[in-house]
């Protein structure tokens, strides 16, 4: 970057009163909560009765298809959009009658990245730091900071133009957390990156947790909540359908299965044929039977035994665990807006 200094004539913002004064120095606990929340548009009703409360440095995941309410949740939450019914604050701030307290509390990072494509990375961050009350110098300083936080030092002088996907979403990111917010939302933040720029942002959202940092994630990728989230609720039909960690929903399910697969349809038609019973699965395509199992290592050892007394050799075996994917299916009848695109 040249030596002359392109955001020079905007001193006179300086003086400018803070617009982000930052976090209080105590957020009572719960952090963010909701309690019977509603929202409609004319005759359709998109939020109905949500109730949900996140605690202080939580990374907290919804899940839910396109139109679930989830981003509808996230814009009443900032103060952006209205609600009909229900009551929701925000680092202890009610959302309705101190809008203005909670918009100091967080920071917002929507579906697509909102960042000046004619500046630098650096520019981008020390002009927004400037408008949130930074100053030329302190802006300069957290700039350089998130810069190095978010692996951008490289691309500092670069035009924000020029970024790859991932990057432009690493330096949104990190122009929301220029004031330092205790509590950040996060809408569906990696749609449409490529697996290495997500792996990269979880890495960032992970440090951010472990700073104290409360984030509300939106996503409709399940390996995105699975990975992060400490708790998970799904929204489908305006309404919260489950709750709890990825391992609770996941037990709500279903247990583990044992699968076993053959290598020719003969043994695999007597395998199936001597195993039987009302919990076997069995996929002929594939030449592979399973069945449920509460205690894996006895029901693998009793199949073994099993093969082994019929002289019916295997090709494989191998424990089955619930995911998010079957969490999802099970609970609204449809496949995420993910496993339904592949």
């Amino acid at each position: 970057m040249s030596t002359t200094d392109p955001l020079d004539p905007l001193d006179p913002l300086d003086p400018l009163p803070q617009l982000h004064p930052g976090p209080p120095d105590h957020l009572p606990d719960p952090v963010i909560e909701i309690v019977g929340i509603e929202k409609s548009y004319g005759a359709v009703a998109v939020l109905e009765g949500i109730d949900l409360h996140v605690g202080r440095g939580e990374i907290f995941a919804l899940l839910g298809p396109n139109g679930a309410g989830k981003t509808t949740l996230v814009n009443i939450l900032t103060t952006l959009v209205k609600t009909d019914a229900g009551r929701s604050s925000v680092g202890g701030f009610d959302v309705t009658t101190q809008a203005a307290a909670v918009r100091s509390t967080i920071s917002l990072t929507g579906q697509s990245a909102a960042v000046d494509e004619f500046l630098t990375g650096e520019e981008n961050l020390r002009m927004m730091g400037r408008l949130v009350g930074l100053g030329r110098s302190g802006g300069r300083v957290r700039a350089a900071e998130l810069l190095a936080q978010f692996d951008l030092v490289d691309a500092a002088g670069r035009r924000a133009g020029t970024y790859s996907g991932g990057m432009r979403r690493r330096l949104d990111l990190a122009i929301s957390l220029l004031a330092r917010p205790p509590v950040i939302f996060l809408d569906e933040p990696t749609t449409g990156l490529d697996p290495r720029s997500r792996q990269a942002l979880w890495n960032v959202v992970r440090s951010l947790a472990a700073e104290g940092v409360t984030i509300f994630l939106t996503t409709q990728y399940l390996e995105e909540a699975d990975q992060l989230a400490d708790r998970i609720a799904v929204i489908d039909g305006g309404r919260i359908i489950a709750e709890g960690t990825a391992d609770e929903l996941k037990r709500g399910v279903s247990g583990a299965r044992v699968e076993l697969t053959f290598g020719d349809p003969v043994s695999f038609e007597r395998a199936v044929a001597v195993v039987g019973g009302a919990d076997l699965q069995a996929d002929a395509e594939r030449l592979a039977l399973s069945v449920g199992a509460e205690q894996t290592v006895e029901v693998v050892k009793s199949l073994l035994d099993l093969m082994q007394h019929h002289a019916i050799a295997i090709d494989g075996i191998a424990i089955i665990r619930p995911t998010l994917d079957d969490v999802f299916l099970a609970l609204t009848g449809h496949p995420t807006t993910e496993a339904a695109a592949a």
